[in-house]
């Protein structure tokens, strides 16, 4: 009579287990290792922040959260007029499936370098904008006019407040970007305001954020660019708390994924 102890039949059942966990992790990674990745340029730099630790926040965050591999452009010189090195050739966009706009350059005025970044986009490269990329590119007419960079952001902010906790409530439940997501406060943040109070017709509101003692705005959006180009945009990630924040880094990814129409379980990766 054929004999096995239950320690020893223990002992098999947890070798088999182990076995088929490593075989589908196995299987996991051979299939993320077939996607291929999206290509993003984080363009950053210029006054204010701390780009140095919010690049690495940036990068290593989405890259843990989906499907994309984050190239970098710092700008080291920490005034704004300066512009980005990454802008200075006319392909500066080539290879790449999205750019992320976080440079802080409201005095990089000359309209024919903002039209060669620009350019891009106006064919139908997705974008998307963050913080202080909202304030960059103050043409002749600002802030009395639209001009060329706020017809590309969708919104036309002029300043900000004091840093004070933000309240952000979703408004948009059925959008892609907003699934899974909930309203949450951050740190002390820059609540920046909506000239005039309102979005661009092209754009529509994902989250709105409300301060002490400021009028309510728009802080996620999207924005349809001349009808064939998709921006995602978000006022908010002034301090490193908030760029480390996964709240902020999943909003970010999702929108991200969701300008290049890859938001799916194909590209997330599994947490």
């Amino acid at each position: 009579m054929l004999r096995v102890s239950f320690r020893s039949f223990a002992i098999a059942v947890s070798l088999i287990s182990l076995t088929v966990g490593l075989s589908r992790d196995a299987a996991a990674d051979e299939a993320d290792a077939k996607i291929k990745p999206v290509r993003a340029l984080l363009v950053l730099g210029g006054c204010c922040h701390d780009y140095k630790a919010q690049m690495d926040l940036l990068a290593k965050g989405i890259s843990e959260r989906a499907h994309v591999e984050v190239v970098i452009a710092l700008d080291k010189d920490t005034s704004t007029a300066h512009l980005n090195p990454v802008y200075e050739k006319a392909n500066w966009a080539e290879g790449f499936d999205v750019i992320i706009h976080d440079e802080c350059s409201s005095d990089v005025k000359d309209l024919a370098i903002i039209d060669r970044i620009l350019e891009p986009h106006r064919q139908g490269l997705p974008a998307v904008l963050l913080h202080c990329g909202m304030h960059s590119y103050r043409s002749e007419g600002y802030p009395k006019q639209v001009t060329p960079w706020f017809e590309f952001t969708g919104l036309q902010s002029t300043g900000h407040g004091p840093q004070l906790p933000i309240n952000i409530s979703f408004v948009a439940p059925d959008h892609p970007v907003t699934k899974g997501l909930a309203d949450w406060t951050t740190v002390n943040e820059e609540l920046y305001n909506n000239s005039e109070g309102k979005l661009l017709d092209t754009a529509t509101a994902v989250a709105l954020g409300q301060q002490k003692g400021a009028t309510d705005a728009a802080v996620v959006w999207t924005n349809n660019y001349r009808e064939k180009t998709r921006v995602f945009a978000t006022t908010l990630g002034h301090n490193n708390a908030t760029v480390a924040d996964p709240k902020y880094l999943d909003l970010v990814t999702r929108g991200l994924l969701w300008s290049c129409d890859r938001l799916d379980e194909k590209h997330l990766k599994a947490k």
